[in-house]
């Protein structure tokens, strides 16, 4: 019942990566900043290494292996805010089982950003 209250809710205010000019923008929803304790973000497109689907992001294999430092987490729901790992800071706003579209940057304040896949 939870998890379908947070489908609902995610697909209402999911957060969104947009391109605009020589900027990448994170635009996170009311209730996503409230939860990340953290605003939406923009970084120069420069900085970007490269970006890719990660099938399995809660998979310790090949995903986010770092510790919450800030935000919300519920385990298999939602990963939302700041993780932390040896040599790297990310964000993540991961809701659910399903793929995220992952963001990697060289020379900011964080290393990756996580977003669920959103569906159209």
């Amino acid at each position: 019942e939870l998890e379908v209250h947070l489908q609902k809710w995610h697909n209402v205010g999911m957060a969104q990566v947009i391109e605009e000019g020589s900027e990448l923008k994170l635009i996170l929803s009311p209730l996503e900043r409230l939860g990340a304790l953290h605003g939406s973000m923009t970084l120069p497109k420069s900085a970007l290494i490269r970006s890719y689907v990660m099938d399995t992001p809660r998979n310790r294999k090949d995903g986010m292996i770092g510790v919450r430092v800030i935000g919300t987490s519920f385990p298999w729901l939602i990963m939302l805010g700041t993780f932390r790992g040896r040599g790297f800071k990310d964000f993540a706003a991961v809701y659910g089982k399903g793929p995220a579209n992952v963001y990697e940057f060289e020379g900011q304040e964080f290393h990756r950003w996580i977003v669920t896949v959103r569906e159209l």
